[in-house]
């Protein structure tokens, strides 16, 4: 994507995407649309959320990890998950080369965006209102997370 200004945004399904950062994973929307399933879509590729308590039952894989259901990354260990009463899955921590955090204003206040580090697509958001020691909730999409029980893409 070459030597873009750290501020070079496109807007992209209703929300702002840099277009600096060079993806490990770069797929066209086509190619997205071909490997997901229209939630996962519209979750990971157009900031959607699903409707609380609407998400399946997602279970870490074997090596007991929580990954992108867009390109396998590992995003969350499976003893950082809480049950938050939110009706989304909730971290309360993440792994730092697994995600990115993005101000997001969208809604009219600010939020704090995560992202998959590797494919960029949407997870949730984090908020301040979690357990000790951290603090942090990380209130995450089960529609962007891999089941421990599929093969990861």
């Amino acid at each position: 994507m070459g030597a873009l200004s750290a501020w070079a945004q496109r807007l992209v399904g209703g929300r702002r995407e840099r277009v600096d950062v060079e993806r490990e994973v770069a797929k066209s929307d086509d190619e997205w649309r071909r490997e997901l399933t229209s939630e996962q879509f519209r979750i990971l590729r157009r900031a959607g959320t699903e409707r609380a308590f609407s998400g399946r039952e997602v279970d870490p894989d074997p090596d007991g990890l929580f990954r992108c259901g867009g390109c396998g990354a590992a995003l969350f260990e499976a003893e950082t998950k809480f049950e938050s009463g939110t009706g989304w899955p909730s971290f309360s921590d993440a792994l730092d080369d697994g995600v990115e955090r993005h101000r997001d204003f969208s809604m009219g206040i600010p939020r704090t965006e995560v992202l998959c580090r590797r494919c960029g697509g949407h997870l949730g958001h984090v908020f301040g209102d979690g357990p000790a020691p951290s603090r942090q909730r990380y209130c995450i999409n089960a529609g962007a997370l891999a089941s421990g029980d599929e093969d990861s893409p």
